[in-house]
């Protein structure tokens, strides 16, 4: 029966993903499942020893599938709980065993009730360690109502003082069925307010009064059988489940006033993503805010999932200082989650970020702030008109947004050349763009771009800003990219392109001025070549090392990007020389 079972719940959950196609009638489980199990007759078990071997504070009975508290000396005098279900609810129920919580848990074969013999063993085991009763918290299902119910009878024929709580919070029906509502992830409340209850010593007819009247203030939906819907957006999502929760049309519903303070548990079903789940709580957080309903606590993750089910489920429980009170009480049990005492509405969470000063608001121009703007504006133009060269490079390695990346820096630093004095100190000029770049670029290129300013920044001023300067400063960004990027010349990146160039710019220390023109020129040429020789290196660093190497037969995009701009400074610095011989021999003719 219990392989039969996972054979179904594998098929199910699998089956729009086309991932499985099982024969039902064949009997080679191993074969069965996509999943990281050893097979379907044992997976159970292996799964409680290692639940159990990881937590310190659980053992397991031999025999059962019976997760008990490793201490059950301290359970004399006091209440013990049990509670349990089928297994592929993780980490219902085994998780929630240990002190302030539940006393033992039963689990059944996958989405089957546990056997009335083992629950029985639980229930007399915890009595024979001395507890003074035993409350069994139940999900409203048949067969888990049967099962345990009939452990329940059998255990006061041994002298057993029992009692038995059904869980049936589920909102998601108008009229609910004569089988009533669904006991679904609001149990775990339950374990936890029952099991610090428990802790505090109160009889068992005490813990069940106060776990009833809390019941009545609980409701959860996101089990399947509402209504069937396209897949919308998260806020429109939490938004529909909320209001069906609270409809006062429904039998079913939660009264939810504005002022009531609640207990709040999204419910990772399975599949979810974390950055999906966190998407869904905040989503949550703020509807119900936006109700003038006080979020008290927030539960955010895998509490009682089915599996690897896509869906979530939202547990809202009206509490008052009581509840709050049992509800913050210490658990040493495994997976109840690590939260704050403190309120989550009325809060304060954000916190404003340092003031960064401004590099470009207070620096006049200077004797070179008109050929750093022309510099600029041809170097902007020619990345602009090598978009979609760069792009379709960029193809056969990556994404084919190299092209698009370089265009968005281009973009804004024209946009704030229109609106900006170009500063007479380089220096504070290369900060500028570094954080120009780093905003708007993106990705890997902004960032090692912005490396590479930022670092150079600190070698050029006002006052030393000559062409061995600025040979220096290359050479400083450069070293910059290397050390915190990791790639080097050789590994099919833009340093191919850019360090054979500065290489070559360091000879501006030994050029007289006359000379200064041609190392540029050479540097450029330099920078080309090492573009071009990536056709035949093997990637070992960025996003085309990924790629096989026999694909990668085009240069890398970002040394091809890299000759481009330090032939566009050659040609803006040629024509402003050009433009000064001019003007220098006009003066002579007059």
């Amino acid at each position: 029966m219990e392989v039969k079972q996972l054979k179904r719940a594998l098929s199910i959950n699998d089956a729009p993903s086309g991932r499985v196609t099982v024969d039902p009638s064949r009997h080679e489980v191993d074969k069965l499942p996509k999943k990281l199990i050893n097979s379907a007759d044992s997976c159970v078990d292996e799964a409680l020893w290692g639940l159990v071997r990881a937590s310190g504070g659980l053992s397991l009975m031999v025999g059962h599938r019976v997760v008990l508290r490793s201490n059950l000396d301290r359970l004399r005098g006091k209440v013990a709980l049990v509670s349990g279900g089928g297994s592929g609810h993780e980490p219902a129920h085994g998780g929630y065993v240990g002190a302030g919580m539940l006393s033992a848990a039963v689990a059944g074969g996958v989405f089957a009730s546990p056997p009335p013999a083992s629950i029985l063993a639980a229930i007399l085991c915890l009595h024979n360690a001395g507890a003074s009763g035993v409350l069994l918290i139940v999900k409203n299902y048949t067969g888990d109502r049967l099962n345990f119910g009939l452990a329940a009878e059998q255990a006061r024929n041994h002298g057993v003082s029992v009692d038995m709580v059904i869980v049936a919070e589920d909102c998601a029906f108008d009229c609910p069925s004569k089988a009533g509502r669904r006991g679904l992830c609001g149990t775990v409340l339950v374990h936890k307010l029952a099991g610090a209850l428990a802790e505090d010593g109160c009889s068992l007819d005490q813990v069940v009064s106060k776990v009833t009247e809390v019941l009545k203030g609980t409701g959860i939906h996101g089990e399947p059988g509402v209504k069937r819907s396209k897949v919308t957006c998260a806020d429109e999502v939490v938004k529909a489940m909320i209001d069906h929760m609270t409809n006062p049309d429904s039998q079913s519903h939660l009264p939810l006033k504005p002022g009531d303070q609640v207990i709040v548990c999204v419910n990772n079903l399975g599949a979810l993503s974390c950055l999906e789940m966190a998407v869904v709580t905040r989503a949550t957080i703020v509807r119900l805010e936006t109700q003038g309903v006080v979020v008290a606590r927030v539960m955010s993750g895998s509490f009682m999932t089915s599996l690897e089910m896509a869906g979530v489920s939202l547990t809202l429980m009206v509490a008052s200082q009581e509840t709050l009170r049992l509800f913050d009480a210490r658990t040493s049990a495994p997976a109840w989650p690590n939260l704050s005492g403190s309120s989550t509405s009325g809060r304060h969470f954000l916190t404003d970020p340092p003031a960064v000063r401004r590099q470009d608001v207070d620096s006049p121009e200077g004797p070179h702030s008109p050929i750093l703007r022309q510099v600029l504006e041809r170097v902007c133009s020619t990345l602009l008109d090598h978009q979609e060269e760069l792009n379709s490079l960029d193809r056969a390695a990556g994404d084919g947004d190299c092209g698009n990346t370089h265009a968005q820096a281009a973009r804004a630093i024209q946009e704030w050349l229109q609106s900006q004095v170009v500063p007479g100190c380089p220096g504070q000029l290369l900060s500028v763009l570094a954080g120009l770049v780093q905003e708007k670029m993106g990705g890997s290129s902004g960032a090692l771009y912005s490396l590479f300013l930022t670092a150079a920044a600190g070698h050029v001023t006002d006052k030393q800003g000559g062409a061995a300067v600025w040979a220096g400063a290359m050479h400083a960004g450069t070293q910059a990219m290397r050390r915190y990027g990791g790639a080097e010349p050789g590994d099919r990146t833009m340093l191919d392109a850019l360090c054979p160039a500065v290489d070559e710019l360091m000879n501006l220390s030994r050029a007289p001025p006359a000379g200064q023109m041609a190392v540029l020129q050479a540097a450029v040429q330099r920078a080309a070549e090492g573009a071009e020789s990536t056709r035949d290196l093997t990637a070992r660093a960025g996003r085309a090392s990924y790629i096989a190497a026999e694909r990668l037969t085009l240069p890398d995009p970002g040394a091809v990007a890299i000759a481009a701009i330090l032939r566009a400074v050659m040609e803006a610095l040629e024509g402003q020389q050009e433009s000064v011989g001019a003007d220098r021999h006009c003066d002579h003719d007059h």
